[in-house]
């Protein structure tokens, strides 16, 4: 792709989906065994109304059948899917049509959820409408023809995606909505993580929420049982409406104080290029909570929010972050419409536990005693 995009202050290049990759594959492999010869080259179009030439690769075929590869270049977006080459088989069959199936490394769904069937091949609905257009081009009429899909090494990498939590099993996942691959997409990750909560997360009473890795460990330290967790990452205001989406009845949310100072002034997109003032936040709470100025001026020029919080007395400590999770409690029940029940827990890692509102605990305890 030499198509790119100026981003967090660099130029980046895009690239393409699996499913890009599955439908040039494909045409290559029809056009082979349509022609009886070598294809070096296809140009496919894609639902972001690009059209993406790509170089075939491993080209073999014989009257019944031919095989060929298409080599994923996702631009500069990390993915560990960046790289891989993704084959495709196109043989004669009897019946009019396209057939599509998957092979090795390409991954079986398990469980509802995906709008696929359970068994079914990881092949989504975008990927095989390309897959079908893309073949109609090369097919003659009235022919039939089988196109099977593999990976190799798709089983293992899929390990280091979100595949097992979503019930996928035995490889990758041929995906892309718009068949383009932007550089660092936050569309793409939310996606991923509203996906995870749809397969993961329906039909449960509560689900804790955290943003991250430290939400996660400290929930984990706490008993908590895992698969009531889910991330958020950066986009809480996001998963809330997920969340409503769902109908999930109760939401606990568990952060550290530092991501959660900025709930706490109405900022649901938490990346520190999108809000900050978190020594804002803070510093008015202490001055609600009596601290006097010249500790005030003390606590806003520390450097991070546990720094801060070192600067506070215990009772300081209760009081401040009592109030504050029930002003994240009350913001976001608001957000949400008081659609879902909220309860809200602050910690920090220097102290542990800072607040939480009324009914936290007994949400935890019952967490718990599921856990048990």
């Amino acid at each position: 792709m030499e198509r790119t995009v100026y981003k967090n202050g660099k130029r980046m290049r895009y690239g393409i989906t699996t499913g890009s990759c599955a439908a040039a594959a494909a045409k290559a492999a029809t056009r082979m065994l349509v022609r009886q010869k070598r294809v070096e080259e296809v140009e496919i179009d894609t639902p972001k109304g690009w059209k993406v030439k790509v170089l075939v690769q491993h080209q073999s075929w014989d009257e019944k059948a031919s095989r060929c590869a298409v080599k994923k270049d996702g631009g500069d977006d990390p993915d560990v899917t960046n790289g891989i080459e993704i084959f495709a088989r196109a043989e004669w069959v009897p019946q009019p049509g396209i057939q599509l199936a998957g092979g090795e490394g390409v991954g079986r769904i398990t469980r509802p959820g995906l709008g696929l069937p359970p068994g079914e091949w990881v092949i989504n609905r975008v990927p095989r409408e390309m897959i079908r257009q893309e073949v109609n081009e090369e097919l003659p009429s009235n022919a039939g023809v089988r196109i099977t899909l593999s990976i190799p090494k798709g089983e293992e990498l899929a390990k280091r995606t979100f595949n097992p939590q979503l019930g996928i099993v035995g490889g990758l996942s041929i995906i892309g909505t718009s068949g383009i691959v932007e550089p660092m997409s936050e569309e793409a990750f939310k996606e991923s993580l509203a996906l995870d909560l749809e397969m993961n997360g329906r039909n449960q009473e509560l689900l804790v929420f955290v943003p991250g890795n430290y939400g996660q460990d400290f929930c984990m330290r706490m008993g908590l049982p895992k698969e009531r967790i889910f991330k958020t990452s950066n986009f809480i205001g996001y998963m809330l409406e997920q969340a409503m989406k769902h109908e999930i009845p109760k939401v606990l949310l568990v952060g550290h104080v530092g991501k959660f100072a900025k709930l706490a002034a109405g900022n649901f997109h938490t990346h520190n290029r999108v809000s900050d003032g978190r020594r804002e936040t803070l510093t008015a709470y202490a001055a609600m909570a009596g601290v006097e100025a010249e500790r005030l001026a003390v606590i806003f020029r520390a450097a991070t929010t546990d720094a801060m919080i070192a600067e506070l007395t215990e009772g300081e400590r209760e009081r401040i972050f009592a109030q504050m999770a029930k002003a994240i409690q009350e913001r976001v029940e608001r957000f949400v419409f008081e659609q879902v029940e909220v309860e809200v827990v602050l910690f920090s890692m220097e102290k542990g536990l800072l607040g939480q509102t009324g009914n936290a605990e007994k949400w935890l305890e019952d967490l718990r005693y599921e856990e048990d």
